[in-house]
């Protein structure tokens, strides 16, 4: 009960302080310039304030020093169910100031592509920098043989951190949807970790959690607050790094070999969403990293779904698509086949409807056209997405 309780004042206390954070940011940011305009593929109607993104960073790296710093000097203090994880947590506390420093660094790539532009090769090659120095560090995927080879993991890792890097860099289309779907995944993230005893990182994640929600009350269609490209790189890199550091099996006759794919079922809509709008473009022959109208959210939008609806269908599947993954940990191979085989049911049902949909409109003769609606284009607001 005392952990339970200390999770939720995590969440509750960044969600306070986000809120409060956000407020801020709302009056000072078109006085420093970050202001995303219409334009262009862009769906929202009026000038809006960037820096959510700020917010949520300040929010996580914040409380978690504050917390470290308790730990250190008040271990006298604390519940005895908090104090005996103390010096595992010191133990832990340069892997995860090598995380946070990467992230923070990522946040201030995406700050100054916010305010003047960057080309999506300096992005790019940034991102894979800062997840290879992580890399180089020790943080690697491990999984079982062959992949437990360091440089088999150290590739996952790699490529991992940086795909969810730019997977809500890319979902940050839509009012509410990448903090919303980062809010879920990192909900989804703590509890599967939970689940086999791992405290560390699902603390992050809880405070991940908190600012997330605090967010979203400014976030909200219409949004008053976008979070920026700042936002979306530092949402995106934190939640993969977290996903590598973390423990999602322990070796004991208890533990199904299968929670391994929790990352997989959580993060099953983001990946659908970056591998669709890919072969979209590719198929009509535009650059990949062009910014346009055609990802998952403003697809169900041109089906006749209003903004919120399509946020909250967004939000709805990821739930759907993860849920199972709080399961895995406790599954034997065929039910760990039934959760996975469920979710990927569920996302091909969404594939299809799709499908259908767009040959119903060339079998009509007729061109979808995107219905307007707020839309946060963060990502991309200079071609990003």
């Amino acid at each position: 009960m005392t952990l339970a309780a200390l999770g939720a004042g995590l969440v509750g206390s960044a969600f306070v302080i986000c809120v409060g954070l956000c407020a801020l940011a709302r009056r000072w940011a078109p006085e420093l310039g970050f202001l995303d305009r219409p334009g262009g593929h862009k769906g929202h109607a009026v000038p809006t304030p960037l820096g959510g993104g700020v917010a949520i960073w300040l929010t996580v790296v914040g409380l978690l020093g504050l917390g470290l710093l308790v730990i250190d000097v008040g271990q006298a203090w604390l519940p005895e169910a908090v104090a005996r994880h103390a010096a595992g947590i010191r133990a832990s506390a340069g892997k995860l100031g090598l995380i946070v420093a990467a992230a923070t660094a990522i946040m201030i790539m995406g700050l100054v592509d916010d305010r003047v532009g960057l080309s999506w090769r300096l992005r790019l090659g940034i991102q894979f920098v800062l997840a290879g120095a992580l890399v180089v560090f020790g943080e690697r995927v491990t999984l079982f043989w062959p992949f437990n080879h360091p440089l088999i993991g150290g590739t996952l890792a790699l490529f991992w951190i940086v795909g969810l890097t730019n997977a809500f860099n890319l979902l940050d289309n839509m009012d509410g949807l990448a903090g919303g779907v980062g809010l879920i995944a990192a909900l989804l993230f703590a509890g599967a970790q939970v689940a086999v005893g791992s405290l560390f990182a699902p603390a992050v994640l809880l405070l991940l959690v908190g600012a997330l929600a605090g967010f979203l009350v400014h976030n909200r269609n219409p949004a008053r607050l976008f979070m920026g490209d700042a936002g979306s790189n530092f949402l995106g890199f934190l939640l993969g790094a977290l996903t590598v550091a973390g423990t999602y099996y322990r070796y004991g006759a208890q533990y199904s070999r299968a929670s391994v794919l929790a990352p997989l079922l959580v993060m099953a809509v983001p990946l659908y969403d970056t591998a669709s709008v890919i072969v979209i473009r590719y198929r009509e022959g535009r650059s990949l990293f062009q910014g346009d109208r055609r990802h998952f959210s403003h697809r169900l939008v041109e089906r006749g779904l209003t903004p919120r609806q399509a946020v909250r269908t967004i939000d709805l599947v990821t739930l759907a698509s993860g849920l199972g993954a709080l399961l895995l940990h406790g599954l034997d191979a065929l039910g760990a086949c039934v959760v996975v085989a469920q979710s990927v049911c569920l996302l091909g049902v969404v594939a299809i409807l799709e499908v259908s949909a767009n040959r119903n409109e060339r079998g009509h003769g007729t061109t979808a056209t995107p219905i307007p609606g707020p839309s946060e284009p963060v990502g991309e607001a200079q071609g990003n997405g």
